[in-house]
């Protein structure tokens, strides 16, 4: 048994487990935050994640709302993530004596790295314009508009060539074979390389979840269950498509619903 087909059963387990872990504690911190979103004018609602609570400091609220997108990142992203874990793991682990968990651990931590910098880079403009929001009634009402907007954006870029390089691309952005045998900065490397490359794939997706509701928990498992398709499918291609004419959809639907209440 080669050391990749060895480590397998490793990766899985461990997966699993950081799976029903953030899943799990995703899953508590939306419950305890639904309580407190707020109604807008417009008749949509606002998440308390972009919020300062009374005793914090705007430090401190966000490092909060980094700690639940950190958290909540692992849990969209790993049945997506594994499967290129195996690849990369199997193109190089017998060409060399390194430590096959060790390389795998390095390179999924660059990974989420990406994202956790992503949710730190998002947090002052969704902070600023929730503040926005609260203080102009006029503003809030325009947000199912915006709403529908980012769904019909979103939808339209799926069938996008960037779309399309970005998707095939993903699965290849780690180092492979004896190219990936210069040790755990090389893996940090790749990890970084990937969750670019991945964030490029389905930053259109999380667009989406970010405007519907951050810690909307139907959403996200919609979203999730979305960019696994495309990135896992035999037929990934079709089935960005056929999510990007659900996607088209539910923003004709979103438009009309807000042009309606208006």
């Amino acid at each position: 048994m080669t050391r990749s087909l060895a480590f397998e059963p490793r990766l899985i387990g461990v997966s699993g487990l950081l799976f029903a872990a953030s899943a799990a504690t995703t899953i508590a911190w939306c419950a305890s935050m639904s309580a407190m979103d707020m109604s807008m004018p417009g008749g949509w609602t606002m998440s308390m994640a972009w919020m300062r609570m009374p005793d914090q400091t705007w430090s401190g609220a966000a490092a909060s709302f980094l700690r639940m997108w950190t958290v909540m990142m692992v849990a969209m992203m790993l049945p997506a993530l594994v499967p290129t874990l195996r690849r990369y793991a199997a193109a190089w682990a017998d060409t060399d004596g390194s430590p096959v968990g060790r390389r795998v651990a390095v390179a999924g931590a660059a990974y989420f790295s990406v994202w956790a910098a992503a949710g730190l880079a998002l947090f002052p403009a969704g902070a600023a314009l929730a503040a926005i929001e609260m203080d102009r009634p006029a503003v809030a009402r325009a947000v199912p508009v915006a709403i529908a907007a980012v769904l019909l954006i979103a939808g339209a870029w799926q069938f996008s060539a960037a779309k399309a390089r970005a998707l095939a691309c993903c699965g290849s952005a780690l180092g492979h074979g004896p190219a990936a045998t210069a040790g755990g900065r090389a893996a940090w490397r790749d990890g970084l390389r990937l969750g670019v490359q991945c964030l490029r794939c389905c930053g259109n997706l999380m667009a989406v979840l970010v405007a519907v509701g951050v810690m909307d928990l139907a959403t996200m498992g919609l979203v999730t269950a979305a960019i696994t398709a495309e990135r896992v499918a035999p037929a990934g291609a079709r089935a960005a498509g056929a999510i990007g004419v659900v996607l088209l959809a539910a923003g004709v639907v979103a438009l009309v619903r807000a042009v309606g209440g208006a």
